[in-house]
């Protein structure tokens, strides 16, 4: 939606027995989400999708202007690409329901620390034209959106400049689309 561009969406249950085949009706290499199809180029990895969509929509900027910026988000994005296992294990993303806080093992608890980290550097050294990690919406916020309904979702707030981008990129209207079809 960041670009402008118009696309068709297509929404496939998850977690359910016919999830595999419509996923496979659409890619039958790849059978993942997110998935991108632009004519007949296929591409099925988040961070795969924000760097094409870069490189064919330049006008809308989805990495900052600023090298040094750039290099941050794109490393951020990187990390949170291949990272935050115990995050991802023990508070799996669902938009359709608040579950308990689960327990706070020394991973978990260091996933969650990192990236209120990130949240909080990121904001304090790129954040001063906008809301966001690098002012301005980015692929970085893309791809931490995910972690905003997770906290969301199990009740875990963090603190003080991460606390309100949390809220940020709750708030953001394609983020509240994406919560109402998840729920429809």
């Amino acid at each position: 939606k960041h670009t402008g561009q118009g696309f068709r969406e297509e929404i496939i249950p998850l977690r359910r027995p016919e999830t595999a085949q419509a996923l496979a009706k659409f890619a039958p290499a790849a059978a993942k989400v997110p998935l991108l199809r632009h004519g007949d180029r296929v591409i099925w990895d988040s961070l795969a999708i924000i760097e094409y969509l870069h490189e064919i929509f330049p006008r809308a900027r989805i990495w900052p202007e600023d090298p040094a910026a750039r290099a941050v988000a794109r490393s951020v994005s990187a990390e949170m690409h291949s990272s935050f296992q115990a995050m991802r294990g023990a508070m799996s993303m669902n938009l359709c329901e608040r579950r308990p806080t689960p327990e706070m093992t020394p991973a978990l608890s260091g996933d969650l620390a990192r990236v209120q980290a990130i949240w909080t550097d990121c904001r304090r050294r790129f954040g001063a034209g906008g809301a966001f990690l690098f002012g301005k919406f980015s692929g970085a916020d893309a791809m931490y959106a995910p972690v905003a309904t997770r906290l969301e979702t199990y009740g875990v707030a963090f603190a003080g400049e991460a606390e309100a981008y949390t809220h940020t990129l709750l708030d953001m209207p394609a983020m509240r689309e994406w919560r109402a079809a998840a729920l429809a």
